[in-house]
C-alpha cells in the first residue's frame, strides 16, 4: 500500500489546506491548473526527494529501465546506491542542521500526477501523524542515496541530456542557475501527467 507524506520545517501543521504555488510556473495546456490551490504529497518510494532544506537547490539523479550502460556507469560507476543527490557546498551546513517535520497523509482525496511519485489534492488534508526528521544527510543515506557536494549545480545541466532520470527542485535558487524551465527528465510515453512539472 502506498503511503503519502509531506515535509515541512514547520512542526505544527494541523490541517493541510489547498493553496496556489507561491511562484506560478508555465505549465502546458490543460496543466494550469497545477498552479492552482493544491495540497502536495510525495509517495513514500521518492520521499528522499524533500530530505532537505525547504529552499535548498538540489538535482536527484537515478537509473530507469531505459538507462544506458554508459550513462549509469559514467555517473555511478560501480556504486550499488538507488540514487545520487547534489547539493551547493554553501548549501551543506544546514542540510546538516536542519530539522524536517515528515507528515502522514490519509490518501483518499489524493490524485497520481504520474510523476516521481507527487500527487495532490483539492481538498483540505488533515495529517495521520509527524516524524521530526533531525539528521537529514544520515536519512539519505537510510534510503541508499549518495549525498554529492559541489561549488555549484550549474555544471550539471547536462544531466537532463543523459538517459537518466533527473529531477531539480528550488533551482531558481542555485548559483547563477536563471529559469529552471523544466527540471525533470521527461515522463515515460502514457504518462497521465504529460510534460514533467517545476515544483514551486
Amino acid at each position: 500500500m502506498v503511503r503519502l507524506f509531506h515535509f515541512s520545517e514547520d512542526p505544527g501543521i494541523a490541517l493541510f489546506t489547498p493553496r496556489t504555488v507561491r511562484i506560478p510556473v508555465a505549465r502546458p495546456a490543460g496543466q494550469g491548473w497545477l498552479n492552482g490551490p493544491l495540497a502536495w504529497a510525495i509517495d513514500d518510494a521518492h520521499d528522499f526527494l524533500y530530505l532537505f532544506p525547504r529552499e535548498c537547490p538540489r538535482i536527484l539523479i537515478w537509473p530507469t529501465a531505459r538507462t544506458s550502460v554508459e550513462d549509469r556507469e559514467q555517473w555511478f560507476g560501480h556504486t550499488p546506491r538507488r540514487a545520487i543527490a547534489f547539493i551547493e557546498e554553501g548549501w551543506l551546513e544546514r542540510l546538516r542542521t536542519t530539522t524536517v517535520h515528515r507528515y502522514d497523509l490519509p490518501t483518499a482525496t489524493f490524485e497520481d500526477l504520474g510523476d516521481v511519485g507527487m500527487r495532490v489534492s483539492r481538498a483540505p488534508v488533515k495529517p495521520l501523524g509527524a516524524e521530526a526528521v533531525a539528521d537529514l544527510p544520515q536519512a539519505l543515506e537510510a534510503r541508499n542515496v549518495e549525498l554529492r557536494v559541489a561549488p555549484t549545480l550549474t555544471p550539471l545541466r547536462k544531466i537532463w541530456a543523459t538517459s537518466l532520470h533527473a529531477s531539480g527542485l528550488r533551482l531558481r535558487n542555485a548559483q547563477g542557475w536563471g529559469d529552471p524551465r523544466w527540471p525533470h527528465s521527461p515522463p515515460q510515453a502514457g504518462s497521465p501527467a504529460g510534460r514533467p512539472r517545476s515544483r514551486e
